[in-house]
């Protein structure tokens, strides 16, 4: 199991969960106040097995199909978005992150955000060249992250 990284990837000053869960007419319950805590102080996507753990540690007594069913309506509600990761499974963060793609190291599993990728000037010249309109994108490099290569070395 890959731990998430707890930083916080959001500055959004005094938020609050209860209000937002509301804005999209969910009940503001224990499980989906604590993930979506979970998911303002990560640092990388989390998969559903992170979740079920950090739930398990807050005391919060649910099963798996439940934080399926609480992410699938986070996602469902634009709360959070999915992404594959190549991994056989699904990761989930904010929909609220700016557009970003992700580094993921083939050795350790280390995600990191790269969001400095001009991918607005491709699209714009996808839409212009080829007549199509592009609604959305994946975009993700795989390779060996710096702590990695350093332990090879």
């Amino acid at each position: 199991m890959v731990n998430a990284k707890i930083q916080p990837r959001l500055n959004r000053g005094q938020h609050d969960c209860k209000t937002e869960l509301n804005e999209v007419a969910l009940r503001a319950t224990p499980a989906r106040m604590a993930l979506m805590n979970l998911f303002e102080a990560s640092s990388e996507p989390l998969d559903v097995q992170t979740m079920i753990d950090y739930l398990d540690r807050k005391d919060i007594k649910t099963d798996p199909a439940t934080v399926f069913r609480i992410v699938n309506l986070f996602t469902e509600k634009g709360l959070t978005k999915q992404i594959q990761l190549q991994e056989g499974k699904f990761r989930y963060e904010l929909a609220s992150i700016a557009d970003h793609h992700h580094l993921v190291c083939t050795r350790c599993g280390d995600i990191q955000d790269i969001s400095d990728c001009n991918i607005d000037v491709l699209e714009s010249h996808i839409e212009k060249r080829k007549n199509f309109k592009v609604t959305s994108h994946a975009l993700e490099f795989y390779g060996v992250c710096a702590n990695c290569q350093k332990k090879e070395n």
